[in-house]
């Protein structure tokens, strides 16, 4: 059987689950392979901006739109640690290219460039990612636990944050609205 490849998809939570950590979100898929996957929330804003982050790291941000700059609650593995992704990709210090036109990076130049108002046309900054063991992403699929479809970079991008949920779903004709809470199994 081949593997099943959800690189530069979405994973849209169902109703259904509850995990505190990913009720509701929609979490950019960044590597899937056999050893398992990789994934940012790109809609679970966090109660801090980018000046917060850029502070830690002893840089100023050029502007109060930088300082102001949304950060996300990207998955409970490393919420310590930063993950930028953005389009287009560039030549980071240390950048995974998802696609010809995204790439996730962690390292301290992009943070330099984007407080300098030099950083890529579009980005989230997020701390923490989502990650799942061999095989642990198919099970939860097979269990109903999300919806996966093709990855729209205008709802990671453009899309305000709280709609990013339903505006995934959609593009997947799926209304979470009516969808049922109950769980069953035919």
């Amino acid at each position: 059987m081949a593997q099943l490849d959800l690189t530069n998809h979405f994973l849209i939570a169902m109703p259904t689950l509850m995990d505190p950590n990913f009720h509701q979100t929609v979490t950019y898929i960044c590597a899937h392979n056999e050893e398992g996957a990789m994934g940012i929330v790109i809609n679970r804003r966090m109660a801090i901006g980018l000046g917060e982050v850029l502070s830690q790291m002893e840089l100023a941000p050029a502007t109060n739109a930088i300082r102001d700059c949304p950060v996300f609650e990207g998955g409970p593995v490393q919420p310590d640690r930063g993950f930028i992704l953005h389009r287009p990709t560039h030549d980071w210090g240390s950048t995974i290219e998802v696609t010809g036109e995204i790439g996730v990076s962690t390292s301290r130049d992009i943070l330099e460039a984007i407080a300098h108002g030099q950083g890529p046309q579009d980005m989230l900054i997020a701390l923490g990612y989502a990650g799942w063991g061999a095989g642990q992403l198919e099970r939860e699929i097979a269990e109903n636990a999300w919806l996966s479809g093709p990855a729209d970079p205008d709802i990671m991008f453009r899309t305000a944050p709280e709609a990013r949920w339903r505006a995934a779903a959609r593009v997947l004709g799926v209304d979470l609205a009516s969808i049922s809470h109950q769980v069953g199994h035919a």
